[in-house]
């Protein structure tokens, strides 16, 4: 396979695994659904050698599980599955944090950090806030959380980040839009913020085991918003997937 075939074989997984995953975490394919190779052909438009990437890729995501009679499973989740991912997610990022505080960021670096810092004030001023505004929020603080990320100049942590990001309701805004429909919405971006400007603040200040508890806290604000999200699934419409969690954890 020359260059250009290899680049467009990925560039067609790589369609075909966003077209399935936002299948998933529509609701339009349903937990305990099949996917056989075939339908994935119909549904992306991409052939079968990179459908079947992406179907592999989705497995390794944790969306996904591969049957023995042949093709895959969309998977259903026990809160517990989710509470670990979003504790795996905090510890990392904990990392990352605390890297960055030891190993010093400059002033030039930190200016993006305080200017994303900044826009998300002016969002969360608001009360109530918007579903457009929480929509803004969902944007800025992933920029945010990558931000941050990259301060640790470790490319091993940022990978495994980005891993840990991809399993299912893993990632800092998973639970964002579904919040975004409950009284709570407001006091937990607040709290949310307080932890974004802590965490900056221990990391100018070279403190990393104060940047890392930050942040392994505020990992813990999505295990309150997924409890909340739960609890409320009168606007499922707002994260559909929430269809996928079918079992609480063990008390």
């Amino acid at each position: 396979m020359n260059d250009k075939a290899a680049d467009r074989s990925i560039s067609q997984t790589v369609r075909a695994q966003l077209a399935l995953r936002d299948m998933v975490l529509s609701g339009q394919l349903r937990a305990g659904e099949r996917i056989s190779e075939l339908q994935a052909v119909d549904i992306t438009g991409v052939s079968r050698t990179p459908v079947r990437m992406a179907l592999v890729r989705l497995e390794d995501e944790g969306l996904l599980q591969a049957i023995p009679s042949g093709g895959f499973m969309v998977k259903a989740f026990s809160e517990r599955d989710i509470l670990d991912s979003i504790e795996l997610r905090g510890t990392m990022e904990g990392l990352a944090a605390r890297l960055a505080a030891e190993r010093g960021a400059s002033a030039r670096q930190l200016e993006p950090l305080k200017q994303c810092l900044g826009d998300i004030d002016e969002l969360v001023r608001q009360d109530p806030i918007s579903v457009d505004a929480f929509s803004a929020y969902v944007a800025l603080n992933a920029r945010l959380h990558a931000l941050l990320n990259e301060l640790c100049g470790s490319a091993p942590v940022m990978r495994q980040i980005d891993r840990v990001a991809a399993l299912p309701f893993a990632s800092p805004s998973a639970f964002v839009m579904a919040q975004s429909a409950l009284p709570e919405a407001h006091q937990i971006l607040l709290i949310a913020q307080d932890h974004h400007r802590a965490v900056i603040d221990a990391i100018e200040n070279r403190e990393g085991a104060r940047a890392e508890a930050v942040m392994r806290e505020h990992a813990r604000l999505a295990v309150r918003n997924l409890r909340l999200a739960l609890r409320s699934r009168t606007h499922l419409d707002l994260l559909p997937a929430l269809t996928l969690v079918t079992q609480a954890a063990d008390k």
